[in-house]
Order: C-alpha cells, then sequence, then structure tokens
C-alpha cells in the first residue's frame, strides 16, 4: 500500500515535489477528500509555487470523479480560501507551502464555513483512503453517477470588499505602508484590498508573483528576511512595515524605525480593540504567545484562554469559547467575523486602522503592549528529538519552584518570570525553541542553557 504517511501533518498536507508529492498523490487526495467530506461543491485556490497549478487541477481532477463539483478560484491566498469556503459555505482546499522552500508543496483542507480540519476529525480518514486509491487496494464501489462540473470564479473582489467592511480605513490619516510580498500572493491580494481609495500610499516590495522566491524566503518569522522592509521604511520615512510570507495567511508588521513589533504585541494591540467592541470577550493565545498577551486580555476585561498552536487547535478551541479573537506567536492571527480562520491581512488593517486614529508613531503605541523579552524562535535539526525533549525535560523538572507541562511539547515556567517553550515542528524535522524572560540578559542566559543539552 501506498505510505503517504511522511507528508499528512497534524492539520495539513506538506511534500517536496515529485519526490513525496505530485500530481497522481494529489488526484487521489481530491478524491479522497470528496468522499470523506463530501459536499454539493469543492473551493479550490492555489498560491504562486510552479507545481501549484498542476497540482490544484489534479486534486479538482479527484473530486469531480466522485460526482461533486468544484469552484475553481485559481490564484490565491490562504485566507481567501478561508473567505471562499465561509461565505459559499462550502469544503475547501488550498495549495501552498507557506514559507517552506520553493521544491515543498501541500494542502490546506477546511470543512464548509472554514472549519478546520486535523488528523482526528478527518485528516486520518483522508490519508489512509487515499493510500488505498493509490495502491489500487480500495474495494468501495466506484462512483457511477456523472462526474461533477468545474466552474472557475474569481473571489478576490469579493475578498476585498468583505474585509473592508470589517475594518473601515476610510477616516485614516495618510500614512505611507511599505509591503514586502516576499514574491508571495500578497502580491496579489494587497492590491486589491489597501490600494483602492484608501488614505494609504502602499510602496511595493517583491509584488512580483514567483514560486522560487528570487528575493529572499517568504517567511517573516527569520529575521535575515526582514532586512530589505526594514531599510525600505526607513529609506522612505514610512509609517509602517509589513511583511506576508508565500501564501499571506501570516503578517509581521515592522514599526517607523524599521523595528520589528512582536506577533505577541499585535495580539495584545488587536485583543483590545476587539474587547472594546465586545467587552468581556474571550481571547485565545497559544502557549508561546508572550505572557503579556493574556496579562493585558485579564487587564481589559477580557478573558484569555490557552491552547495548542497550530490553526486546527486555534480553530477548535474558539468555537468551543466563542472567543472573538484569537493570535499565535508566529503572526497568524483568527477572527470570529471571518469564520474563525486566521488572514495576517485583516490584522495588518486593525494595526492601520489603530495607527491611523493616532498621532503617535507606531512604536510608541505599541510599547504598552512589549513586556517581555524572547529569543524568537530558534530552530535546531536534530537526530534523536524526542531524546533531545526528554534530556531537557530531566534538566529543569526537579528544580525548586520550576513547573512543565505538555500541552504541546514541553513548557517551561521558571521563578522570576522566566518561561521557554521545546517542541517538534510538524512541518520540517526541527526543534523549536522559545524563550522569554524579564531582560535580554537572562533570555540569552537561559536560551544557551537549554541549546546546550539539545544540541549536546
Amino acid at each position: 500500500m501506498a505510505d503517504l504517511g511522511s507528508i499528512f501533518k497534524a492539520y495539513d498536507v506538506r511534500g517536496v515535489i515529485p519526490d513525496t508529492f505530485n500530481a497522481d498523490i494529489a488526484r487521489a487526495i481530491g478524491s479522497a477528500f470528496a468522499r470523506v467530506i463530501g459536499g454539493p461543491a469543492v473551493v479550490v485556490s492555489h498560491d504562486m509555487r510552479p507545481s501549484s497549478p498542476e497540482l490544484a487541477h489534479a486534486f479538482a481532477d479527484g473530486v469531480t470523479s466522485q460526482g461533486v463539483d468544484v469552484v475553481f478560484a485559481g490564484l490565491g491566498s490562504t485566507d481567501l480560501l478561508y473567505y471562499g469556503s465561509g461565505s459559499l459555505d462550502l469544503p475547501g482546499a488550498m495549495f501552498t507551502a507557506s514559507h517552506n522552500p520553493a521544491d515543498y508543496n501541500g494542502i490546506k483542507m477546511c470543512r464548509p464555513g472554514a472549519s478546520p480540519i486535523s488528523g482526528e476529525t478527518g485528516l486520518n480518514e483522508i490519508r489512509d483512503l487515499a493510500e488505498r486509491i493509490l495502491s489500487g487496494s480500495d474495494d468501495a464501489p466506484a462512483h457511477d453517477g456523472p462526474a461533477g462540473t468545474v466552474t472557475e470564479r474569481d473571489l478576490l473582489p469579493g475578498y476585498a470588499d468583505y474585509l473592508r467592511d470589517l475594518v473601515d480605513l476610510s477616516g485614516s490619516r495618510p500614512l505611507k505602508v511599505v509591503v514586502d510580498a516576499g514574491n508571495g500572493m500578497g502580491g496579489h491580494t494587497v492590491p486589491a484590498v489597501l490600494e483602492q481609495g484608501l488614505p494609504l500610499e502602499v510602496v511595493p516590495l517583491y509584488f512580483e508573483l514567483d514560486g522560487t522566491f528570487p528575493n529572499h524566503p517568504a517567511n517573516p518569522l527569520d529575521p535575515d528576511n526582514l532586512v530589505d522592509l526594514q531599510a525600505k521604511v526607513r529609506e522612505s520615512g514610512a509609517d509602517i512595515g509589513l511583511a506576508f510570507d508565500g501564501d499571506a495567511d501570516r503578517c509581521f508588521v515592522i514599526d517607523e524605525r524599521g523595528e520589528p513589533v512582536s506577533p505577541s504585541a499585535v495580539t495584545a494591540l488587536v485583543a483590545a480593540q476587539e474587547l472594546k467592541r465586545e467587552p468581556g470577550a474571550t481571547v485565545i493565545h497559544n502557549l508561546i504567545t508572550s505572557a503579556a498577551v493574556p496579562e493585558i486580555v485579564a487587564e481589559r476585561g477580557g478573558k484569555p484562554v490557552r491552547t495548542r498552536v497550530g490553526h486546527s487547535f486555534i480553530k477548535a478551541t474558539m468555537a468551543e469559547t466563542g472567543a472573538i479573537f484569537g493570535g499565535e506567536h508566529s503572526a497568524h492571527y483568527y477572527f470570529r467575523d471571518f469564520w474563525k480562520a486566521d488572514t495576517g491581512m485583516l490584522a495588518a488593517m486593525h494595526v492601520l486602522r489603530v495607527l491611523g486614529a493616532d498621532e503617535r508613531p507606531l512604536s510608541q503605541i505599541t510599547e504598552e503592549y512589549s513586556r517581555y523579552a524572547a529569543s524568537g524562535e530558534v530552530n535546531s535539526e536534530v537526530a534523536d528529538a524526542p531524546g533531545r525533549m526528554a534530556a531537557v525535560r530531566a534538566a529543569f523538572a526537579g528544580r525548586d519552584g520550576v513547573d512543565v507541562d505538555e500541552l504541546d511539547g514541553l513548557s517551561v515556567t521558571l521563578p522570576g518570570g522566566a518561561w521557554f517553550n521545546l517542541r517538534a515542528s510538524n512541518t520540517e524535522p526541527l526543534l523549536r525553541l522559545n524563550v522569554e524572560a524579564p531582560d535580554d540578559t537572562a533570555v540569552a542566559r537561559l536560551c544557551d542553557e537549554v541549546l546546550a543539552i539539545v544540541r549536546a
């Protein structure tokens, strides 16, 4: 039997083209998706990677082979796909590998209304059925009715209008905004959302769609990938810089000095705005988000709820709690008004609205939301990830005043307010370390101590 275990992750599909992921596999997954998830139709979109159109069309072939129609949206960001799934109340599939290198591709899938799919809620069943289809061992009766049809539909205008209705920027003071799309899908969506009759001067960087990423990887969490944006903000005297990842569902913010604004500070800022609109509301934060976020949410009268890392876990918790908003350390931001899905564009618009209504520069506005020093994500490639995790746990678990939990990876809280989380990546062979402490010296000390064990 074909083995797709290497490409099916906790909540999506990621593989190397063509070694572990190709059109035949995409077609089998499309057929399995139609049978497991069902629905009168499936919305399909894809990013700008060279392999994406072929994979998306193969997936659509698999869907229609089961008598299910396809609404083919063509080029789009992941949050545009979620808009299509939500507004049309249809399941969806987005072909992208987000920030992974150019030789990767993948699929982000959802149920109608952009509801998440994880291993426990259908993804494993889709994997198992696709494996049987590929190996010819599927003994279910073949679909004997007419094939589904494919209808092309441009979702971009509706997506842009929907976001602009949620966050009205028409009354903003004039702002100069540098946007680094990283040759990803932000180059497709930003002009439709931010360049149409608003008091914003958008200065584009790398808007040309190119899935080989000729300028820099489209991963704004890596500081090296922000250098060009930072320089352009300073050089142009811009009020703010925005960096999107490859599929434009994440957004990273740069202040007027060219300095990064942490995603945790953005989470706290947006949460504070949402709590003004709905006092007492629940706000979700993952366990790697700064401790400042639950503190600020509670101080503003909201209810903070901690959860695992990953969009399917955040969305499920939002559904359970009725949360108005959720944020992650990785610059994913989730909104109840956007079908509980993540959209970097909407988060950016919230920041722009706050900035546009305040004469202060962004660096001053965000000061109150930044309380602690942090390492950022530090990645280590190791041969024995479980063994290294166990060694770190053993080194810290017996100390006085230390709290250890394993909600997602290993989280360790030390006396004095320092903490760290060490977890395996869901998409790459890495251990990811995040450290927070009251000051940079304490962060560096704790980071060095943990890495000495991880990399021993």
